[in-house]
This record gives structure tokens, sequence and C-alpha cells, in this order.
């Protein structure tokens, strides 16, 4: 019974292993951006930025920062979901063929399935360096803490580490003011625009 169970599970993942073919190492990077504004507005948007350079001589397989933050739970045993956002991920629209779709504006348009609140630039050669970047807006007024890290790869065999060794992490963290922006109909009578 223990083997058929083993054979029926090896059959579901239709295959090679996901991580078969990411290469095992450490691989040196740098963080040469990392910005956020520490005060913030409720419903006023800003640019979340971390810039990465590979300072190592090998190719990095999949460049990835994991952040930390944009939401956080709220004990409440009524709540379906206990999740609610801190900062949303504004949309932009593209078009796949002649049909608008809106993505977020974040890293590649979308954070990878399979990794929560992980996103991806793919591969990076020697020297190269790639800007993550979201464009969000602040949803819930008072103190808010976000953490990244950044991976070589997603399967954890591939791993980053500064020059010093150190792991590549950081911290932003401040203050979303409660008050929000008071907007007003530009002359073109469809663009909103905050008043200063």
């Amino acid at each position: 019974m223990l083997v058929a169970g083993a054979i029926a599970l090896s059959a579901c993942g239709g295959g090679e292993r996901q991580d078969a073919n990411e290469p095992k190492g450490q691989f040196k990077v740098q963080v040469v951006r990392a910005s956020f504004p520490e005060k913030q507005k409720l419903a006023k948007r800003s640019l979340l930025r971390i810039a990465v350079k590979n300072v190592d001589t090998r190719e990095i397989p999949d460049i990835a920062v994991t952040l930390n933050g944009l939401d956080r739970r709220k004990p409440d045993p009524e709540l379906a979901d206990p999740s609610r956002p801190v900062f949303v991920i504004n949309g932009r629209t593209k078009s796949f063929g002649n049909i608008p779709d809106a993505q977020a504006a974040a890293p590649q348009g979308q954070e990878r399935p399979a990794y929560v609140n992980t996103w991806t630039l793919g591969k990076m050669k020697p020297g190269e360096t790639k800007l993550f970047e979201w464009d969000v807006t602040a949803v819930e007024a008072g103190p808010y803490r976000l953490t990244y890290a950044v991976a070589a790869g997603l399967d954890g065999k591939a791993v980053a580490i500064l020059p010093s060794g150190q792991r590549p992490t950081g911290l932003f963290a401040g203050n979303i003011n409660g008050k929000a922006p008071r907007t007003k109909v530009a002359d073109d009578g469809k663009t909103g625009v905050n008043e200063h």
C-alpha cells in the first residue's frame, strides 16, 4: 500500500523536480539602492525601489526579492481572510494584441504565484544591475514596517550574499498620515489632481 502511494505521488508531479536546473552555491550581490518615503499619506501613491547588482563572477540564475509588510493580519475571528492591506500595488494598463489588460505596477507585472510576496527579474550577468520597482498607495493609517530579502534563485539552492558574507536584507519603516489628500477635477473635466 505504501509503495502504491509513492508511485501515485511521483506521477502527480509531472516529471522533473522544480529545482532541478537551479545551480547550487552562493552568489555575491550588492544592494545599490533601496528607497521608499518614510513619511506616507493615506491615498497617496509612492514608489518603492530596490536596485540589485551582481558583483559575482558568475551569472545569477533568477534574481528575486521577497517583500513583506504590504499587508497585516487583523485578529478578528469573524473575518474570512484576516489579511488587511497597508499598501496596495497600483495597476497599469498593458495591451495584449488589441485587448487592454490591467496588471500590477510591480516587477514584471505580478508576483510569482507559487512564492508569496516574491518577484523575480530573471538571470543576471556579472556586473549587471536590475531595478525592482513597486508603485503603491497607502490605504491604512499608522506606523508601517516593510522588510525585504534578496535571493539568487527561487528554490533555495542559489543563495544571494553580500560581499561581507551577510544575507542581503533590509527594512523600510515609517508612518502613514491618516489625513487623505484633498482632490479636485482638473480643467479637462476627467483627471483628478491633489491639492497641496
